[in-house]
């Protein structure tokens, strides 16, 4: 499983953007496609909002065919 740790400076971000912005999605169309082929959970749980707010302390998970990618949030 890879692992990426990233901070956010702001309240949230939504959850397409976090995709995005740590690169596991190249584009909002990929994350948007991501979303809701059901490949993400935040937290545990399975999401199909693409504009979840994501907060420092949350976890986002994406389940690729072949592999994970667990991104871990903070506050900078």
């Amino acid at each position: 499983m890879e692992q990426i740790k990233t901070d956010i400076t702001t309240e949230y971000i939504k959850l397409d953007q976090l995709l995005k912005f740590t690169a596991v999605a190249e584009s909002g169309a990929d994350a948007k496609d991501m979303i809701l082929s059901e490949m993400v959970s935040v937290n545990g749980e399975l999401c199909v909002m693409r504009g979840k707010k994501i907060r420092a302390g949350d976890i986002v998970t994406v389940e690729f065919e072949d592999e994970t990618v667990q991104i871990d949030v903070g506050a900078e």
